[in-house]
């Protein structure tokens, strides 16, 4: 009987937060003040997902603080937890982020550049996820989001190459390792690197957009059975799309802070 209950609140909230044409509190807020029609003309119904990121945000920031105060002394930090804890769960995702991040980007480099990675995938993640719960719009089926995500990803592994390299010699590789073919591998390769944040965006609006749209249109032919199925489809589909961005992050990375030899290059 117990397992029933929760496979069909299970049921209800997919349905709720899928199939019920539009429902947020944003809109919910409207017409109980009166202001739905003002709201409208606004185009704040443009800016729905905000509240949710600014939720996952503030989750993620206050997890971090709870995390910290649990391992504040020597002992809370070195000596592990029984069972399954808050603590444990946290220390395993951390695991898994560190060996991802390591197999990418190497031992070396690894420890640089854990805690980008760590907070693009919890971030991604949380937000694709926060759909399921009635009255949020995941912050990753708005292009605004996705993109706005993309351009954080280009500025950080661009700004890691010209750290690494120089910003002269970051630019230089964009030129190739022949110097008579610089004038034609140099727009290319700029072309290419410009593309990336988009390329990331959409992605992820896509599937996740796409993710939205087969649930919410099989939630209303069976809304008590079919939600359980797509829920577990979408979790998968939700953890995927956050590997996905960070994996090609994490290579995009690693392409903009390799060390070149020109000078070999050119004089072979």
């Amino acid at each position: 009987m117990r397992k029933f209950s929760i496979v069909s609140l299970l049921a209800l909230l997919t349905s709720n937060a899928h199939a019920a044409g539009g429902f947020t509190w944003l809109t919910q807020v409207g017409k109980a003040t009166g202001l739905e029609e003002t709201l409208h003309h606004a185009g704040i119904h443009h800016y729905e997902h905000m509240p949710a990121l600014l939720i996952v945000l503030l989750g993620l920031v206050f997890t971090g603080f709870f995390y910290r105060a649990k391992t504040k002394n020597i002992d809370a930090a070195v000596v592990p937890d029984k069972g399954i804890t808050f603590r444990n769960v946290i220390e395993l995702y951390g695991s898994f982020i560190y060996t991802q991040t390591r197999a990418v980007l190497g031992e070396k480099d690894a420890p640089k550049y854990y805690r980008f990675v760590a907070t693009m995938f919890i971030v991604i993640f949380i937000a694709n996820m926060i759909g399921f719960i009635p009255g949020f719009l995941p912050p990753t089926e708005s292009i605004n989001t996705t993109l706005a995500l993309g351009v954080f990803s280009f500025l950080y592994f661009n700004i890691k190459g010209c750290k690494e390299l120089g910003t002269v010699n970051y630019l230089k590789h964009f030129a190739g390792p022949l110097w008579y073919m610089a004038i034609l591998i140099f727009p290319i390769e700029i072309i290419s690197t410009c593309i990336r944040p988009l390329s990331l965006g959409l992605r992820l609006y896509g599937n996740m957009y796409g993710d939205h749209m087969v649930l919410g249109t099989f939630s209303s032919l069976a809304p008590l059975l079919v939600p359980i199925v797509f829920m577990l489809l979408g979790t998968l589909v939700s953890f995927i799309q956050a590997y996905v961005f960070v994996m090609l992050s994490m290579v995009y990375v690693s392409l903009a802070t390799a060390h070149h030899d020109h000078g070999d290059h050119a004089h072979h």
